[in-house]
């Protein structure tokens, strides 16, 4: 019980390669077998967390699983998704520059002994980006193609308003809403993180 939570961040990380390459085949049956491993994967983000507080077992190794199993999970199917032309380039530039960003931030803050909570933008940054990511797989494995944003493709008709098209409209809209909470997140971040500049500032007006 005491290896659980960092057994399931590590079994994130294999269901990402898996997932990887299940949305680079770019096949219905492929985004079905991806959309559950995806769901699975995505119940262990909270399971190895509450595991960890739970039996009191939390350590440095199970942080960084945790943490690097989080962002390489989203990202790396985003990224995948780029490739076969489903989610824009710029939208994924936005989510890893903000993860660059709070991993800065939350290193500078580590080196003074302090830690920059997660705030409320970002828990629900994580969510929203789930569930769409979450929707695309599923959208994708309904075969849907002609109802989307990306490309934009709005033309109602008889073959566009299958269960499946709209939900691939609905997930494009959430993605348009995670990238939203990702900038907003990334804000949240540096007002929460804006100490750290003013102790530089403090500093450096010693010297």
């Amino acid at each position: 019980m005491r290896n659980l939570p960092n057994i399931l961040s590590m079994s994130r990380l294999v269901a990402t390669v898996v997932v990887f390459i299940l949305v680079l085949i770019n096949q219905p049956w492929a985004f079905l077998v991806a959309t559950v491993i995806f769901f699975f994967a995505s119940v262990t983000d909270y399971l190895d967390g509450y595991l960890a507080r739970r039996f009191k077992v939390v350590s440095s190794l199970g942080v960084f699983l945790d943490l690097t199993a989080d962002k390489v999970f989203v990202t790396s199917i985003l990224i995948a998704m780029v490739q076969i032309g489903q989610v824009p380039a710029w939208i994924v530039a936005i989510i890893i520059t903000r993860e660059f960003v709070v991993t800065g931030l939350r290193s500078m803050a580590s080196v003074r002994g302090r830690v920059i909570p997660a705030g409320i933008w970002g828990k629900q940054k994580t969510f929203v980006t789930l569930l769409a990511v979450g929707g695309l797989l599923l959208a994708k494995s309904l075969g849907a193609h002609r109802l989307s944003l990306f490309p934009l493709m709005l033309t109602l008709n008889n073959q566009t308003m299958s269960g499946g098209e709209i939900l691939l409209l609905v997930a494009d809209v959430l993605v348009i809403l995670a990238t939203i909470w990702t900038i907003f997140s990334g804000i949240e971040y540096l007002i929460g993180a804006r100490w750290l500049f003013q102790e530089d500032k403090k500093e450096h007006s010693k010297l």
